[in-house]
């Protein structure tokens, strides 16, 4: 595919740093990943209530609300995570820059998929792992996941038909098999004065 060469970002008419000074806080981006059924999307929206009750801008973006709209698109192929992936990180980088904390709630089960959104973000890049044990999601499996993909009916389902590569050094380990859902949203609130 040919990229236009002409295309230029239009320069802000409020800065980064305005926006951050106003907000009181740094824009950052802070990936939730695990396995599927581990509590990423319970941490992720438990953690921007708590965020909000402090008066801090932060947006949640959910691995199944991107697939549902701006990733419809797009399947589980390879190809088509890395795509998903991608875009998650243009989407990211941009609310970023608006002095945003943006919160991914994303499986992005391989370590070079986390990558790319290590490499879009920069400095401005955390990763949180979700730790539960397999047999922990699968109990769970608010949406029966696992059960269609231990059925055959959902192939390359990660955790079953494809693999999840912990982060070999994620910023914070919350082991969500063992803690309940505020317990981890404590530790987030404490990690993130951190940064």
């Amino acid at each position: 595919m040919l990229r236009p060469s002409n295309l230029v970002a239009p320069t802000a008419s409020i800065t980064r740093a305005q926006r951050e000074a106003r907000n009181g806080h740094r824009g950052v981006a802070i990936l939730l990943t695990g396995l599927p059924a581990s509590g990423k999307s319970t941490l992720a929206q438990g953690l921007q209530a708590a965020l909000f009750e402090q008066g801090r801008q932060s947006i949640v973006l959910d691995g199944d609300a991107l697939r549902g709209g701006l990733n419809k698109d797009l399947g589980f192929a390879d190809s088509d995570r890395l795509e998903n992936i991608r875009r998650a990180a243009e989407l990211a980088a941009l609310l970023v820059d608006n002095g945003q904390i943006v919160i991914l709630a994303l499986i992005a089960p391989l370590v070079e998929l986390r990558a790319v959104l290590a490499e879009r973000l920069g400095a401005d890049y955390r990763e949180v792992w979700c730790n539960a044990a397999l047999d922990i999601c699968e109990r769970r499996d608010p949406k029966g996941h696992y059960a269609r993909a231990r059925r055959g009916e959902l192939p390359g389902f990660t955790g079953i038909g494809s693999p999840y590569e912990p982060p070999p050094q994620a910023a914070l380990v919350l082991e969500t098999g063992q803690l309940s859902a505020q317990q981890c949203v404590a530790q987030l609130q404490a990690w993130l004065q951190t940064l």
